[in-house]
């Protein structure tokens, strides 16, 4: 099934399960960004909507209603996800609708949820970037369709202790994070030069390697 049927079916789905105003704002509030978020990142992330929830209505601290772009129910997680245009929800922001939004993001942190914006400017013209950051993020707590071993387990985490860091990294570093010995953070860091996540960097003498720095193309393998 192709993006088009996918999505259509997806939102008729919802709409069927809707009445009153939850069906009223999602006829009306998903449109043109929200239907672009569907098919440059989200589909090309997952292939699927299972679990994602288009204009899913939550209460703010005030107790008033307010509907979310999309909320994405996992098994351990809820994960609120905002499209916003410059427009809307810069320029045409006064003090305390600024105020409000911040303290509705804070309340639904509070709540349990997590809150994630993306520019609808990056959604139209960089959507392999809101992909690559929804991907690292889906790594943190997405359970894997089989389980990884401990080896792939020790890789992933140095990837993503690498993108923490923001600078290459050492085998000490490696042990240090994940209490290992040297010789399994060795073998771990010569693995992920040989799959070409990773590219060593040699001393000033360039006989020994003091470093590994992550590619690009790690993000994308987590």
């Amino acid at each position: 099934m192709g993006f088009e049927q996918a999505h259509e079916a997806f939102i008729a789905q919802h709409l069927s399960a809707r009445s009153g105003e939850r069906r009223g704002r999602l006829e009306r509030g998903h449109r043109e960004a929200e239907k672009l978020f569907c098919k440059n990142v989200w589909w090309k992330l997952h292939g699927h909507f299972d679990g994602l929830h288009p204009e899913y209505e939550v209460r703010d601290w005030r107790g008033l209603s307010y509907f979310c772009d999309f909320v994405w129910i996992g098994l351990a997680v809820k994960l609120v996800i905002e499209i916003k245009g410059f427009g809307p929800h810069v320029r045409d922001m006064d003090r305390q609708k600024y105020c409000n939004e911040l303290n509705r993001e804070t309340f639904l942190t509070a709540m349990g949820y997590q809150v994630v914006s993306f520019a609808y400017d990056d959604v139209a013209a960089r959507p392999e970037l809101c992909v690559t950051l929804l991907r690292l993020l889906f790594a943190r707590f997405q359970t894997q369709a089989s389980p990884l071993g401990t080896d792939k387990l020790i890789e992933r985490e140095i990837i993503r202790m690498s993108v923490m860091l923001a600078r290459p990294i050492r085998p000490i570093d490696v042990m240090t994070h994940l209490r290992i010995g040297h010789r399994a953070a060795k073998a771990a860091l010569v693995y992920l030069c040989r799959s070409g996540l990773f590219t060593e960097s040699r001393g000033a003498e360039g006989s020994r390697i003091v470093r590994y720095e992550a590619n690009e193309s790690a993000w994308k393998w987590l």
